[in-house]
């Protein structure tokens, strides 16, 4: 792609003769990304048992082939976002998706372990740096509110339609050709995505100094809680590796806010958390996806472990609950239009903690029905209040800012997601306690919601109709 001039000290992506592009085509591109991300997260837990007899790997290796994309994706999310800033969200989303599409060649012909589990590494740090660069070149191409605020709508709903299809063609991709197919089956996708973006003119580009003590401190201490975390939910907290690496993560974390607050052009300027509406959507981020993958993690060991369902069935068992969030993202963007983000976010909590509660009333007994239905609402609040948190988060920063913004809220979704499954994970390890693990995780999971709908409701301001909500 053609790089910008340098003529002028001022951020333009001049020095081209090619068209802007259609924010369609950014959109498709855009949201090619978010699907094949998604996708492949789901497609492959269904492949493990296969990748396990094929390569003869331990339950901590199938583990391994899992959290090491969770770990860089966490890690590497903030540093992608002003990296994404720094060099342009086109340039940025296509390094990305390029690394993506040749990491997940490099996972189907893995011959061992280590190899797919280090490619694996790879699709989730290109994984990070896509995320920001595409909600980015959303913000960039929509300039009015109303169709932004569809076109991230419809950027959510891509990931919602591959989460829900995703263990369901992983499970007929596994049992009719082979795991590696799993993999073989991001190459096309990363090809068109690369082709659509032929079409777009390079980004405009933030001029700074790299921040890189910053950038390294902040991976060192997302990748030490992560893996912390992780090791934690697995092998105890008592272990000597997990105090450790925690003390680690908490003083990168000191040395990043120290560095940042000291920096004249810091990666993340602190001035971003005044703003109330920053700081809810980062709360409401976390706790939204905490309950909604903890949710999936524990109903799919349920599923599975408890009433002996196979890896395809119990996916399947999620396709109800996720193909109905791509319609009601779509409701809460035109509720948000009408009544600020607020309302459709407090909803969509509150629907959420209510389904959380429902599902003490599951049993090993139960039937299966009960569970599938259970796990609507949980679906349906969150795909309320995702669509107007990002909006929201989004309106709230300067244009060129926009990628650190989106790596924010993404770094604290991600981040929800493993503490969620570590914690829940370690609550029902003992298989003969699993009930009171799998009710304990969901009431935790209501209390966190219902907490962060208070927030919510108290601090993020009122909004006029057509506008997002004022910092």
């Amino acid at each position: 792609m053609a790089m910008p001039t340098r003529a002028a000290p001022t951020v333009q992506a001049a020095g081209t003769s090619r068209s802007p592009g259609s924010p369609h085509t950014v959109l498709a591109a855009a949201l090619l990304a978010f699907f094949v991300i998604s996708l492949d997260g789901s497609v492959v837990n269904v492949a493990l048992p296969a990748i396990a007899g094929s390569l003869r790997g331990s339950m901590a290796d199938l583990q391994w082939i899992v959290d090491g994309y969770t770990l860089m994706f966490a890690a590497f999310m903030l540093s992608a976002g002003t990296f994404s800033d720094r060099v342009g969200a086109s340039r940025a989303y296509a390094w990305g998706l390029g690394a993506f599409t040749v990491a997940s060649l490099g996972c189907g012909v893995a011959p061992d372990l280590g190899t797919l589990i280090g490619a694996r590494m790879v699709q989730g740090g290109a994984a990070a740096l896509m995320v920001p660069a595409s909600l980015a070149l959303i913000r960039q191409s929509y300039t009015d509110a109303g169709r932004r605020a569809r076109a991230i709508a419809i950027w959510t709903a891509a990931g919602s339609v591959a989460v829900a299809v995703g263990p369901v063609v992983g499970g007929m991709l596994t049992s009719g050709l082979s795991w590696r197919a799993v993999f073989y089956l991001n190459l096309p996708v990363g090809a068109v995505g690369l082709a659509l973006l032929t079409r777009i003119a390079p980004s405009p580009r933030r001029r700074a100094p790299v921040d890189l003590l910053g950038q390294f401190s902040v991976v060192v201490s997302l990748a030490g809680l992560t893996y912390a975390v992780i090791e934690g939910g697995h092998a105890g907290w008592g272990g000597t590796g997990v105090p450790v690496t925690l003390v680690v993560a908490a003083a990168a974390a000191v040395a990043f806010v120290t560095t940042q607050s000291r920096s004249k052009q810091p990666m993340v300027p602190l001035t971003l958390f005044r703003s109330r509406t920053v700081l809810v959507c980062l709360a409401a981020g976390f706790t939204l996806n905490a309950v909604f993958y903890g949710a999936i993690f524990l109903l799919g060991m349920y599923f599975q472990q408890v009433r002996g369902a196979s890896p395809v069935g119990a996916g399947a068992m999620f396709i109800p609950m996720c193909a109905l969030i791509s319609v009601v993202n779509m409701a809460g963007v035109r509720l948000a239009a009408r009544k600020g983000a607020r309302v459709p976010m407090v909803t969509g909590q509150l629907i959420m903690a209510g389904g959380a509660l429902l599902m003490l009333t599951v049993t090993p007994h139960t039937s299966l029905v009960v569970p599938v239905l259970l796990l609507v609402p949980i679906g349906l609040g969150g795909g309320l209040a995702v669509p107007s948190l990002t909006a929201a988060i989004l309106e709230n920063v300067d244009a060129e800012r926009a990628g650190t913004a989106a790596a924010l809220l993404n770094t604290a979704r991600q981040v929800g997601s493993c503490l969620a499954v570590a914690a829940f994970g370690a609550l029902i390890a003992d298989t003969s306690r699993f009930r009171h693990g799998m009710d304990t995780s969901f009431v935790t999971g209501a209390l966190m919601l219902l907490v962060t709908a208070a927030a919510t409701a108290l601090l993020l301001p009122r909004a006029p109709r057509g506008t997002a909500p004022a910092p």
